[in-house]
């Protein structure tokens, strides 16, 4: 297996995208190899300095940078030599298994619509964040969390499926809850689209809908998947994320909190292409670099591509 990472994405690469790797490839499984997509140099330079003589990281020179501030669309067309293009160039023709990166997320989802695009069916593709349960249980997945701010009723029920094979496959949970989620538990709250979307969900065979959910009960066990538009998902979620914060300012130590440290989990996987495409967060430390890897190795061996293709043939 071959997981390729942008070394040069993220707000402080190549420096802590490099250390990230260097910590992946001591814990990452036998026989899969990181790839690493930047300046050669560079790389070469960080690994020489930490004694990393790893047999599992391999370069690929790609010099140049897609910023945060560069046109996406643009700057994808313009920057063939960046670590992002010429890393869904070796996705595409099938020389890496899976790509990752904390660079510039509309960079990654040019890269992804452009290169290998969405899986036949799929209307639009979305990204995923944990919720963890108060119960220490499995984690739960919401989604969509920022992809589109707008959305149709029927792109909701795709978010089902998406969100229903995630968790059945990365997660192992062999029937996920499935629900919607809206202002009030019973069937006729919401706004049109909620209503409309419940309509289409309430007598599906394709996953198990368990009707609405409030967000007072977002860390329940009652849910596995939480279906909403990407803007109320961006909302939550990062309302989700500052629970780490607020639990670390007022020096509470429990590991429930850890769940919300996103640099425990990595990164998101974009659901819906034909390839695994993970985004990391801008300010990913080495911890979380690391942990997008493995996360990566992770969406590899579980197949989630192939299902997804199967589950929309």
């Amino acid at each position: 297996m071959r997981i390729g990472i942008d070394a040069m994405g993220g707000d402080f690469a190549p420096e802590v995208a490099v250390m990230g790797i260097i910590a992946a490839s001591k814990e990452i499984p036998a026989g899969a190899t990181i790839v690493a997509f930047g300046d050669a140099a560079i790389i070469e330079t960080i690994l020489k300095r930490e004694n990393c003589n790893s047999s599992n990281i391999e370069i690929i020179n790609a010099p140049d940078v897609i910023g945060m501030d560069d046109h996406p669309a643009k700057a994808f067309q313009a920057k063939q030599n960046s670590s992002i293009v010429v890393g869904f160039h070796h996705l595409h023709s099938g020389k890496i298994d899976a790509f990752a990166s904390a660079g510039s997320t509309g960079a990654m989802m040019v890269g992804a619509m452009y290169t290998i695009k969405s899986i036949q069916g799929v209307i639009r593709p979305c990204i995923t964040g944990p919720v963890a349960k108060i119960n220490g249980g499995k984690i739960t997945t919401l989604l969509d969390v920022g992809l589109n701010s707008d959305c149709k009723p029927d792109v909701l029920y795709q978010y089902a499926m998406l969100g229903n094979l995630f968790a059945k496959y990365y997660y192992e949970i062999e029937t996920p809850k499935v629900c919607l989620l809206n202002i009030g538990s019973e069937e006729g709250k919401g706004n049109l689209l909620t209503r409309a979307a419940y309509e289409l969900m309430k007598d599906s065979t394709e996953f198990q809908f368990c009707g609405n959910i409030e967000s007072n009960e977002l860390y329940s066990d009652k849910v596995d998947v939480i279906v909403c538009d990407g803007f109320t998902g961006n909302v939550v979620l990062k309302q989700v994320e500052s629970l780490y914060e607020i639990a670390k300012t007022l020096n509470v130590n429990n590991s429930f909190f850890d769940h919300f440290n996103y640099e425990n989990h990595g990164g998101t996987p974009v659901l819906g292409v034909n390839a695994p495409v993970i985004i990391g967060h801008g300010a990913s430390s080495a911890k979380a670099i690391k942990n997008m890897i493995l996360q990566t190795h992770k969406v590899v061996v579980s197949d989630l591509t192939e299902k997804i293709k199967q589950a929309f043939q």
